[in-house]
């Protein structure tokens, strides 16, 4: 089995749990990869440095050590190369990840294959200005926002070419149900079984009393029009990622994209887990604690 391995080593004891890793995969035969900018990290294992590309070419499949966003960022080349990934959570809430760093021993069952696939749905996003147009790929989601220049802004969405939300807001998420439990959730959209195919829209602090999220169908063709004061503009982020600056009659496509990406579920019922402790445990713990 070859495995292309993922670190962030920006997280906290990452080195440890990617070393941990490695030596979980490697006494299990595993031929083991990793892009060519840790060779001067991990140079001594029996690893072999190529370019991400390559790496991700010749692998089964892509071991992410970080957090959500660790998985994110691979998730691009995993669904381009159509190679299944595995999370460890070395991070908060790893609500993607399979496992725990404390879980290592798990990874046994790679090789046995005791694991399955959870295949998510991606959304493609254009921006059209100026008569250019930007793609973007996001598995999690993408919100259009007013800059820091902006104290008003009012957004037109609409689906299929039909307007379906005329507001004044902070601005729009429009997710995946992968994306469901991340800026969504926090912007009081519901949570939603990943593997569901639809579009979630959530208002960010809209001036209505009745701002509500919608769950629309898999083949919607969203548009997000902002429109600002003069001189000041919208932001684009792509998973986290500020990727653009809106102008006013700049618009926003977003659609599912022909790429998928799948995840490994190593421990069972991986997703439900998450929620539950990671959600729900501490209102739990902190209402038995009395506070």
């Amino acid at each position: 089995m070859k495995i292309y391995l993922y670190p962030n080593l920006d997280k906290t004891h990452c080195f440890e749990y990617t070393t941990a890793t490695y030596e979980r995969l490697h006494k299990n035969g595993a031929k083991l990869f990793m892009d060519r900018c840790y060779k001067h990290v991990f140079g001594k294992l029996d690893i072999t440095f190529c370019s991400e590309d390559e790496c991700v070419k010749q692998c089964d499949m892509i071991v992410a050590i970080g957090g959500d966003g660790t998985i994110l960022k691979c998730s691009l080349k995993g669904c381009e190369f159509e190679k299944p990934i595995l999370g460890i959570n070395c991070g908060r809430l790893g609500f993607m990840a399979s496992l725990e760093h404390s879980q290592l021993e798990l990874l046994d069952k790679l090789f046995s294959g005791e694991y399955t696939l959870s295949r998510r749905m991606m959304l493609n996003v254009n921006v059209e200005c100026g008569g250019e147009n930007k793609s973007y790929t996001a598995l999690n989601d993408v919100a259009v926002t007013k800059a820091d220049d902006c104290k008003i802004a009012d957004f037109e969405v609409s689906k299929n070419g039909r307007l379906i939300s005329s507001l004044r807001a902070d601005g729009v998420i429009l997710s995946t149900a992968t994306g469901s439990t991340a800026y969504s959730m926090s912007a009081g959209g519901p949570i939603i079984e990943p593997e569901m195919k639809c579009i979630e829209f959530t208002q960010i602090c809209a001036h209505s009393l009745f701002a509500r999220s919608m769950i629309l169908s898999e083949d919607s063709v969203m548009k997000v029009k902002c429109h600002t004061n003069s001189g000041s503009h919208a932001i684009v982020s792509v998973d986290g990622n500020n990727v653009f600056r809106l102008s006013a009659e700049d618009t926003v496509i977003v659609s599912k994209s022909k790429y998928f990406v799948e995840i490994i579920d190593i421990s069972g019922g991986s997703f439900f887990s998450s929620i539950n402790k990671k959600l729900m445990q501490p209102l739990k713990e902190s209402a038995e604690d009395g506070i």
